[in-house]
């Protein structure tokens, strides 16, 4: 988690929403990396998830991963706009095809933290 806050905080200063992620394998070695790019690529699809799945993919030279995810971590919800148990629950909706497990409130602090001093600056 203190990777993805550090990728956080890089995407902030390009002004986009700090958000960070890591695809890690079932070794625990990270395999793809990504922050939010939107603002920088004026690519409205950049956000850090898919960035970080791109990354990965290349990395393992396949273009097209297949695999499922099986765990999603993250630090804090996002009460206004979060698809994780916050304004919906898009993992673990009973229609999802696959099972994710879900574990949050990692660095839950830290994270809200981030994402606190950066609407501050914008209101």
């Amino acid at each position: 988690m203190q990777q993805a806050l550090a990728l956080a905080n890089q995407a902030a200063t390009f002004n986009d929403v700090p958000v960070g992620a890591l695809v890690v394998n079932d070794k625990g070695e990270i395999i793809g990396v990504g922050e939010n790019l939107r603002e920088k690529n004026n690519d409205p699809t950049a956000h850090a998830e898919i960035v970080a799945i791109k990354n990965a993919a290349q990395k393992i030279d396949n273009s097209i991963v297949q695999t499922r995810m099986k765990r999603l971590v993250f630090g804090t919800f996002d009460e206004k706009a979060g698809a994780v148990g916050s304004v919906w629950d898009v993992v673990r909706d009973t229609r999802a095809l696959t099972k994710i497990e879900v574990i949050s409130g990692v660095l839950e602090k830290e994270c809200a933290q981030v994402l606190t001093k950066f609407f501050k600056g914008k209101r």
